[in-house]
């Protein structure tokens, strides 16, 4: 589905050109979880790369972003994190030129496991007048001013269907505009936890305003127009 002019959702993913955009990964959740006393199944990685395989096919791509939180710690690097996020960039450098890592809230020392693949971490990644970043703040730097439309990650949004008694959680993306630019905010690609429910919950990026102008795609078993979420409430 093109939820903008050259810029095309493919599942969890978004298409720009021949580059492949996705977001929170959030490698290591299950440890942390773990470390709470929450036992979960370790599935993570094998779910993520399944997922991953489906949506590259056999496409090879200029470039495959990760726009930010590639980890789940902020103050160190767990086991899992040093072995699955090792494990995600050779998978990933297997179907593209290069790996770009936008620095998340999330990433505080991503660097040493990135210069493990000579990857750099940088703050923003611009594709023609598209500006890809975190989304956690609001940048002000001049590529980001010049920039025609803005794409982000950060806030895992997601919204509750409810039909009869039953409701159910879904990861969504949302399109609308901060201060005059086009703005499309992506699902995370943490498939353990579906997300901030935009209908219910305070949104958390500083880019998000009047969130009820913004259009909600749904991701199901294929992408849902449910049009602005005031109609939705």
């Amino acid at each position: 589905m093109e939820l903008l002019k050259g810029i095309e959702a493919k599942d969890l993913a978004l298409v720009i050109g021949n580059n492949l955009v996705i977001s929170d990964t959030h490698i290591g959740f299950e440890e942390a979880l773990t470390k709470q006393g929450i036992m979960v199944p370790r599935s993570q990685l094998k779910d993520l790369l399944q997922r991953l395989e489906k949506i590259i096919g056999n496409n090879y791509f200029d470039n495959i972003i990760i726009l930010g939180d590639v980890k789940h710690e902020f103050g160190q690097i767990s086991d899992q994190e040093w072995r699955d996020t090792l494990k995600l960039l050779d998978f990933l450098g297997e179907h593209c030129k290069k790996i770009i890592l936008v620095k998340g809230n999330h990433d505080t020392i991503l660097g040493p496991i990135a210069r493990k693949r000579n990857i750099e971490v940088v703050q923003h990644f611009m594709i023609r007048d598209i500006y890809l970043c975190h989304g956690d703040k609001v940048p002000a730097d001049e590529d980001f001013k010049k920039a025609k439309t803005l794409v982000i990650g950060h806030e895992h949004p997601a919204i509750s269907l409810t039909e009869g008694s039953k409701s159910e959680k879904y990861k969504c993306y949302l399109v609308g505009k901060f201060r005059r630019k086009e703005l499309i905010v992506m699902p995370s690609f943490l498939l353990t936890h579906e997300g901030t429910d935009v209908l219910k919950e305070k949104v958390f990026s500083p880019m998000i305003k009047n969130i009820r102008d913004f259009r909600v795609i749904v991701v199901a078993d294929t992408l849902l127009d449910f049009g602005k979420i005031g109609k939705l409430t």
